[in-house]
């Protein structure tokens, strides 16, 4: 069954929180905590290795409870079942969406199309699982017979952003092998890549769902084609895996069908990590490690299956968004872990956020008229405290951050962690305090500046706080706890797609610059001049070609 298709700026809690705005908006958050003791208890929730405080976020209790009315008039909780079951929610491509059955135990059953796909997606790991350990041990080699030192995953999007942000993460359970990413069909970026391989012991990766991908396809034929000069074409079949639909495509490029690893149209690109398209990261950090990761999601898809709404995590999240959003105008939301291993994250969430829910039509295909989507980006702290955070501070714009923050390190070296996470535990608390013109008149007094100098400073120095955050701690960062922080995103944008009232697991806003570029590809080649592009791109292509 098709999702429901409501307006939610036609819902009678829409309306109610529209004039709880107004009662609202002006309120600081001191005055929030101050009023209310239990406030920090309150608007946290603790599950598994989880610490959610969405305490310092403009809100009292009848905002959530407004927010969780709206979900409930526009039937969140059928929708998750629908998600959850396999129903075509992808309607605009015929398609149900479920990357959570790709991590669903094993006993599970969805049906799509009256097949339960539980026993294919576990031959497909067990298949993931016995290449990955014949080529870390070093049974599978190269043609040669030396064994592989090196992989390189050749992909774009989802086929590349999930592995190599988890790969990136995971760096500290990393094996011996080298890791690579060749996404952008800049061909100084693949070429920098080769010149550091021994074609003799890498194995190549390519990860393409239909096999047409036309960045992916440049890429790997002129990786086969640096190969081949080196080795001889039989080799191919030692040095090179695919994963994708289109089998014939595959072998007519010469691989082996027994090194396809297949994938299912329900299995969105930039959900697909979950899938044969994580093989690189199964080969990077071992199969038990991709095991883990894929039982923490799991786990995060059943707190978001089976929570009330109220300690819902994901579910809360998203509301949150809907509150800033569409309510305070806020565009964009910052994402800061306090970590270097999460460096990838925010690119990451760019695509799987902005992707999905960077939509102007509804679920009736008509035109929306209210906001949808926000602006994803994002650094880890302490890095971004030197670079934006003085936007967020005393900018003009109102930005929802979520900090991410752990409460171990990996190596243990508790003077820096300590060091780390003050940062963390303080900017959260300066955000949401600020400082007042009182608290900066007395500090500029006890500097002992001369009266002069105070008052050319003093509006400088203020800060008005009052700025959201929600701050995420989790025990530490494991292949586990990364799983589940990655699904609470992907439900977060779930839930945001379904009150906005959208589809979002369909992706056409990417097609119409690729239509183009294959026309004006065609044009780079040829000497005639062509007349049917605008004065501008014309008179661009014109000095590119001289």
């Amino acid at each position: 069954m098709a999702l429901k298709s409501t307006n939610p700026k036609t819902t009678e809690a829409w309306l109610k929180l529209q004039s709880h705005f107004l009662e609202i908006k002006d309120i600081h958050l001191k005055e929030l905590f101050k009023n209310d003791p239990g406030r920090a208890d309150d608007f946290t929730i603790k599950w598994e290795d989880f610490y959610v405080d969405f305490s310092k976020n403009r809100m009292t209790s009848k905002t959530l409870d407004l927010l969780l009315n709206l979900a409930n008039e526009l039937d969140l909780k059928d929708a998750i079942s629908k998600y959850f079951n396999g129903d075509i929610i992808n309607k605009t491509e015929g398609r149900a969406v479920l990357h959570t059955a790709l991590r669903a135990k094993d006993d599970t059953e969805v049906f799509v199309d009256g097949e339960n796909v539980i026993p294919e997606v576990y031959n497909v790991r067990h298949k993931i699982k016995m290449f990955t350990d014949a080529v870390v041990s070093g049974e599978h080699k190269g043609f040669t017979g030396q064994d592989i030192t090196d992989v390189v995953n050749i992909g774009i999007g989802g086929s590349d952003l999930g592995p190599a942000m988890v790969v990136d993460a995971l760096q500290y359970y990393k094996n011996h092998l080298n890791t690579h990413f060749v996404s952008n069909v800049d061909g100084d970026h693949y070429q920098e890549v080769v010149k550091q391989l021994n074609p003799e012991t890498t194995l190549f990766v390519i990860v393409s769902k239909t096999f047409t991908t036309q960045e992916t396809l440049s890429n790997a034929n002129s990786i086969r084609s640096w190969f081949l000069k080196a080795m001889p074409e039989e080799a191919i079949s030692n040095h090179f895996v695919a994963v994708s639909t289109n089998i014939e495509s595959v072998k007519a490029f010469g691989i082996d069908e027994v090194n396809i690893f297949p994938m299912k149209d329900w299995v969105g690109g930039r959900f697909s990590l979950w899938s044969a398209v994580g093989l690189s990261i199964s080969l990077a950090v071992g199969n038990s490690n991709f095991e883990a990761l894929l039982n923490g999601a799991q786990s995060m898809d059943n707190h978001f299956k089976t929570e009330d709404f109220n300690k819902n995590i994901p579910v809360i999240a998203a509301l949150l968004t809907i509150w800033y959003n569409n309510f305070f105008n806020a565009e964009s939301e910052a994402i800061i872990p306090y970590t270097q291993y999460l460096n990838q994250f925010a690119t990451y969430l760019q695509q799987g956020i902005m992707e999905s829910n960077g939509k102007s039509i509804d679920r009736q295909g008509n035109r929306v008229n209210y906001e949808t989507g926000t602006l994803i980006w994002g650094e880890p702290g302490t890095n971004s405290q030197h670079a934006f955070f003085q936007l967020i501070h005393q900018g003009t714009k109102l930005i929802p951050a979520d900090f991410i923050g752990y409460k171990k390190s990996l190596h243990g070296n508790k003077d820096h962690h300590d060091k780390l996470m003050s940062n963390y535990f303080a900017q959260t608390e300066a955000l949401m305090n600020g400082k007042t013109e009182k608290e900066v008149l007395l500090e500029l007094t006890k500097d002992n500046l001369a009266q002069e100098v105070i008052n050319n400073l003093l509006p400088f120095k203020i800060f008005e706080g009052n700025k959201p955050t929600t701050s995420i701690l989790i025990d530490q960062l494991t292949p586990k706890s990364l799983g589940k922080l990655i699904a609470m995103y992907e439900h977060k944008i779930f839930v945001q797609g379904i009150i906005w009232n959208i589809f979002s697991y369909d992706q056409f806003g990417v097609e119409l610059g690729k239509q183009l570029a294959k026309t004006i590809l065609e044009e780079l080649s040829s000497d005639k001049s062509q007349t049917k592009h605008d004065t501008s791109t014309q008179n661009l292509v014109n000095f590119y070609k001289d």
